[in-house]
């Protein structure tokens, strides 16, 4: 190791030296940054899995355009469009077809009494309001009343249930009054609103929430015409919906309006902001106390070189290299952990989470910039100190 170094930097490593001469101190600096760069990736982890989750359900939306409640900020709290917002938009040049989508939460009450949240959507058999092939299959069988197909990865539920499912046993409950009957399932996964997904007919749907109107579904999925252009199909259709009651929003548009909400503005999403700038804090402390110590032990010897003649920036290079070793050598053992919890998280919880190289890379950047700016703060006292005044 003192190798490399001296043959990285030209010179003698006397940062790295002195970190290795007091063993304990510099094991315990590694776990302190191993511990806030720990901090930082799960709490990015979990943002990013936030991100991605609210994607997913999105993404099986076969859809170029989607019309929502003008208030609609979320999946989750869109308000019913009336349905007249359908016949408008196909009048509309460029648009080829039009369904109605119907979003609901259900709880799904399981053998051992605890509960699992279900995203729900009613559809319309006969049209494709899904691009998954497994849905596309199933979902004429949804013609028949009170059939459904569920998510096999929901969250936390008996895996035998699925897989009785998929041999051919379907699985019968109860909710909201009536028993559905599940014959077949297909794949999402669960996210942060919700343990899992499930798809009955409008219908179905409509028994289930029998407050509900079939005039009123709280999305108008449309398919453009081939050769549409998606932004001036949107822009004729903003010209003709009316604005008051309802917005048109291309699918990656409803996406980042959706995303942005859930991250700065929902608790959960702000929290994991908070999260990454706590790490970040932590860190700079713990190296901070690290180096400063190490420069007051280290004091005299200092106060001699600059008696010498050495130039401030000698000084900063060694406090520096100390940083840099210790972002290095903190980031790995983070870096480690966080990849074993990653796995913990999605096993336990199902949750989308998925450490990333660009996002290891940032975090691993970040690391070294923390710990070099807990160094140039480190050695202050240097800079503005006579030789003298250091004895």
């Amino acid at each position: 190791m003192t190798r490399l170094i001296e043959a990285l930097l030209g010179r003698l490593p006397i940062g790295w030296l002195q970190l290795r001469h007091n063993r304990t101190r510099l094991i315990a600096a590694i776990a302190g940054v191993a511990f806030a760069n720990l901090l930082v990736l799960m709490q990015l982890g979990f943002a990013f899995g936030l991100v991605r989750s609210v994607r997913l359900s999105y993404d099986q939306i076969n859809a170029d355009i989607i019309i929502a409640a003008s208030d609609m900020n979320t999946m989750a709290d869109a308000s019913p469009v009336p349905r007249q917002r359908m016949f408008e938009a196909l009048a509309v040049e460029g648009v080829a077809e039009a369904t109605p989508l119907y979003y609901g939460k259900i709880d799904w009450k399981q053998p051992d009494g605890t509960i699992r949240t279900l995203d729900l959507f009613g559809i319309d058999p006969s049209a494709r309001p899904f691009a998954n092939a497994e849905v596309i299959a199933a979902q004429g069988e949804l013609t028949l009343s009170d059939r459904a197909i569920i998510d096999r990865r929901t969250r936390n539920a008996p895996k035998e249930i699925f897989a009785g499912i998929d041999s051919g046993t379907p699985y019968t409950f109860e909710v909201k009054n009536r028993t559905l009957n599940v014959f077949r399932t297909f794949t999402i996964g669960g996210g942060f609103t919700a343990d899992g997904y499930m798809i009955v007919s409008d219908q179905t749907f409509l028994k289930l929430f029998p407050q509900r109107a079939a005039g009123a579904p709280n999305f108008i999925l449309l398919k453009l015409e081939p050769g549409a252009r998606l932004a001036e199909t949107a822009q004729r259709l903003r010209a003709v919906i009316p604005a008051y009651d309802s917005a048109v929003h291309t699918k990656e548009e409803i996406i980042r309006r959706d995303q942005a909400f859930q991250t700065t503005q929902r608790p959960v999403g702000v929290v994991f902001g908070f999260g990454v700038i706590i790490g970040i804090m932590v860190g700079i402390i713990i190296v901070y106390q690290v180096l400063s110590t190490d420069v007051a032990d280290h004091i005299k010897e200092y106060a001699t070189f600059k008696a010498i003649g050495y130039p401030n920036r000698f000084f900063l290079s060694i406090v520096f290299e100390e940083a840099v070793i210790l972002g290095i050598l903190g980031f790995v053992p983070g870096l480690i952990g966080s990849l074993g919890l990653y796995a913990l998280v999605v096993r336990i919880t199902g949750l989308p989470l998925e450490m990333t190289a660009g996002r290891a890379l940032a975090v691993f950047v970040g690391s070294v910039i923390m710990c070099a700016l807990s160094g140039a703060i480190a050695t202050r006292r240097l800079n503005r100190a006579n030789p003298a005044e250091l004895f």
